[in-house]
């Protein structure tokens, strides 16, 4: 999963838009290259390069960087699993269960952007970074944002084209089938300086460091990076080595950060950007070019939801009572109800299951008091049994008044709005709350830093779940932002990727959310409608997937100039 939007580990996928000059409302490329040079908006920043890192597992990084990422697969509009050809000849195959046993079988031309051999180096290399063992890699620097596969590898290795991947005895995992992290070159790490990573995890981290640090100029995707700016653009060009069966269709493409749905359709409307997926869902800005038969615009649901989650290392928030009492005080119904008028948006009150899902249990409705119910009186009650002194400022048992930073993307409309109503709801039961918004690109260093007492940002997922539990709550993971801890969870975790039966690993998935949602870590509030914008007449093969982290640019290489 990514925040941000953060990003929940499962998959990937692209991005792009092609574009000609339109009419003058809405507008057309002037990025001067003709039909198939684009520029397509990212609506925000990011800081690092590596998106394996915890403060680089960022939804605005994944998307810029989607056109030439090395995956394996993702979801397509159906929830079905597709493998990437470019790299693999066909679907990976379970050959054991004891020990679980995965054989990768690689399209037998599988190579980098500069000619060199894809294969069981950079596999290694991935799993290195993302293990957790300082034994492999300096943890100081490689940071891993989940450690939920890394950590169950017990070898990887090739024999002609196959790579095999053997993990650790009784590890089970139902969704083995969805390996879809982002992979780095080992072979440029190498020509950096960095050949000693296998035997040397100083030397790894430091190559981790590298990766994070410096702007790709390698792919396996559709399209090669020529020219980045950390948290601004990235510019791209046909990778002339890429081995999928479809060729790309685009002259250039550029990911041009372009911060706030309002600018965005101003952008849009001026011809200086063709397309965008915005983070922010705003109906009032969509209706702006309703009428505009030069722009399509298309909503759908979509696999971000968004939370607001405690920090447990806050002095007042280690306390469960005044979590409970501050999240009781918080209106979900309100929320949606200001934020999305016009819009139909289903509450989320599941941390790993929407309300679609087969496995889906109402967690937060089952907590008491309830948590999202907007109910100060029950909150005060809890408090005031535990020793607070309520009123016009909330006082500790130890005589401390209360008060919280809370904070939020700035420039991002509905999260400075929950902002806003959470500071009048928690004035309701004395809790002065101060609202700091977190400047574009910062998100992943907030979070990572742990610089908030309540924050609010959205989770990226996709139709998986076994790697969440591990993600948002296991004590070990550098995900696991608030610092949260139960006697009993990480066990609790440890089970849902113990079978391959995919139901009974839910039930374990469920069991986990019915030990945290009471403990009042994150507020689940709602699932966030999506959107996507582009000029029309000028594109084929643009459709919206709520299914992939990559949204509606899942499938870039598909993407033709009409």
């Amino acid at each position: 999963m990514r925040p941000a939007q953060a990003r929940t580990y499962a998959l990937a996928g692209a991005a792009a838009l092609a574009a000609a000059a339109l009419g003058a409302c809405g507008g057309g490329s002037d990025s001067g290259g003709g039909d198939s040079d684009v520029t397509w908006a990212v609506s925000s920043g990011w800081e690092s390069w590596n998106e394996n890192t915890a403060d680089g597992n960022n939804s605005y990084l994944h998307q810029a960087m989607t056109p030439g990422y090395t995956v394996l697969g993702d979801f397509d509009q159906d929830a079905e699993w597709v493998f990437n050809d470019a790299l693999l000849a066909k679907a990976p195959e379970l050959t054991s269960e004891s020990p679980m046993t995965v054989e990768y079988t690689l399209n037998e031309n599988a190579q980098w952007s500069d000619g060199e051999v894809f294969g069981v180096d950079d596999f290694t290399y991935l799993w290195y970074q993302m293990s957790g063992d300082a034994a492999k890699c300096d943890q100081a620097a490689c940071i891993p944002a989940s450690t939920d596969w890394g950590a169950n590898v017990a070898s990887i290795e090739q024999a002609d084209d196959v790579v095999t991947m053997t993990y650790v005895d009784g590890y089970l995992d139902p969704e083995w089938l969805y390996f879809g992290l982002s992979f780095y070159p080992a072979h440029i790490a190498e020509a950096n300086g960095f050949t000693d990573w296998k035997t040397d995890p100083a030397v790894m981290g430091q190559s981790a460091t590298w990766f994070a640090q410096n702007p790709p100029t390698w792919s396996t995707g559709p399209y090669t990076p020529t020219d980045a700016v950390a948290g601004d653009y990235v510019a791209y060009e046909p990778n002339e080595n890429y081995q999928g069966s479809v060729d790309p269709g685009l002259n250039k493409l550029t990911m041009k950060v372009v911060e706030g749905t309002e600018a965005i359709i101003t952008e849009l409307r001026q011809g200086s950007i063709d397309g965008a997926w915005p983070s922010e869902f705003s109906q009032e800005e969509l209706d702006k070019v309703a009428d505009d038969p030069a722009i399509t615009t298309e909503v759908y649901e979509g696999s971000i939801w968004l939370h607001i989650d405690s920090n447990t290392k806050n002095a007042f928030l280690a306390d469960q009572v005044l979590r409970q009492a501050v999240f009781t005080a918080i209106d979900n119904a309100d929320i949606i109800a200001k934020a999305y008028p016009d819009t139909d948006v289903t509450a989320r009150t599941n941390h790993f299951f929407n309300e679609q899902s087969e496995f889906f249990v109402d967690a937060l409705s089952s907590t008491d008091p309830v948590q999202g119910s907007g109910d100060a009186d029950a909150a005060n009650t809890l408090l005031a049994g535990a020793g607070y002194t309520t009123g016009d400022t909330l006082m500790t048992p130890a005589g401390d008044a209360v008060s919280l930073v809370f904070r939020y993307g700035e420039g991002d409309a509905t999260r400075q709005l929950t902002g806003e109503l959470v500071q009048s709801y928690l004035a309701e039961i004395g809790i002065d709350v101060e609202l700091t918004a977190i400047p574009d690109g910062e998100l992943g260093t907030v979070l990572s830093e742990g610089e908030f007492d309540l924050v609010i940002f959205g989770w990226s997922g996709t139709p998986a779940f076994t790697t969440a539990p591990q993600q948002y709550f296991g004590s070990d993971s550098s995900s696991n932002f608030g610092g949260y801890t139960l006697d009993g969870l990480d066990e609790a975790i440890a089970k849902v990727r113990s079978t391959t039966d995919i139901a009974e690993s839910a039930q374990f998935t469920n069991d986990v959310e019915t030990m945290v949602m009471p403990a009042a870590f994150t507020l689940p509030i709602f699932d966030e409608p999506q959107s996507i914008l582009y000029n029309n007449g000028t594109l084929d093969g643009v459709t919206g997937n709520g299914n992939s982290q990559s949204g509606p640019m899942w499938n870039i290489q598909e993407w033709k100039p009409a």
